[in-house]
Parts: C-alpha cells; structure tokens; sequence
C-alpha cells in the first residue's frame, strides 16, 4: 500500500545511558512493562517450546545453570540495556494508524531490511521491542562471547 508509516531515530550516547538507566531502575524495582501495543506474554505450545530451545542454547553457550538466578537475570537485564550497544535505532509509527496490523508488517520489512544492511557493513544487530514498536541495538559483534555463536533452530 505504499504508506511507509514508519519515522526512524537514533539514540546513542548520553540519551541511550539515560534510557538504559531508567529500563533498568524500572525492570529492578519491579515495575511492569507498559508497551504500547498489544502483545503475546505466554506463549504456549510450540511457540513456548520455541522460545525455551533457545533459551536452553543460549544459557548452555554462556555457561549458565539452570539454577544460577543472578547470571539469568544479568541476561535478561542485558535485553533492557540494549545489549549495551553503542546505538539503538528505534522504528516507531504514527498512533492515528492504530490498528496498526499492515504498519506492523511494513515495520518489520524495515527492521529486517535494516538488519540485513548492517550485518552486510560487518555490524551485529539485535531486535529488541521495548515499549516502543520495536529497537534494534547495533554495533560490532564481540565474537569472543559465547551466545554470539548461537544459532536458533528454525521451522522448516
């Protein structure tokens, strides 16, 4: 349909430490994400045995145990930190459009597009939706850190 809803911003430095900051202070004192669109949070089935398989690959390639609590939540606060990146890229759409089905589509084209440009310019990327439509943090890939070598089995 041609309607490119998506707008595109770049925070890096001192505003990007700020929302990291703020993400984790939230995230440690227990305060709930508030996304802005609707979102899945329990998967079952298939799709929850999807995201425990590589779970599992991750924690196994960073040496982590199942009952270690505190490396865990150092993952996950990894996530909130933008994977401490030096730039997130941040793909939002106007709220006129909500329901925003197709801008959700043509946002991941870009997302995926941006991705695909980057890895070609020898820069890693990570897709990270926090409470905006979606952040990818980029930069170079640390390829001594073990989940980096992770690959997800995909569906056939």
């Amino acid at each position: 349909m041609n309607t490119q809803p998506w707008h595109v911003h770049i925070v890096t430095g001192e505003p990007l430490e700020r929302i990291r900051k703020s993400n984790t202070d939230n995230m440690m004192a227990g305060v709930p994400p508030k996304r802005e669109f609707p979102m899945k949070e329990d998967y079952q089935g298939i799709h929850r045995q999807r995201q425990v398989d590589v779970a599992k690959q991750l924690f196994a390639a960073m040496g982590i145990e199942r009952d270690d609590k505190k490396r865990r939540m150092d993952w996950v606060m990894r996530g909130f930190r933008q994977f401490d990146a030096p730039v997130s890229i941040v793909l939002t759409y106007d709220k006129y459009l909500e329901p925003a089905a197709i801008s959700h589509f043509d946002l991941g084209a870009v997302a995926y597009g941006i991705c695909l440009a980057a890895c070609e310019r020898g820069l890693g990327s990570v897709i990270n939706d926090q409470n905006i439509m979606i952040c990818i943090a980029m930069g170079y890939s640390n390829d001594e850190f073990s989940a980096n070598s992770v690959k997800a089995v995909r569906a056939n």
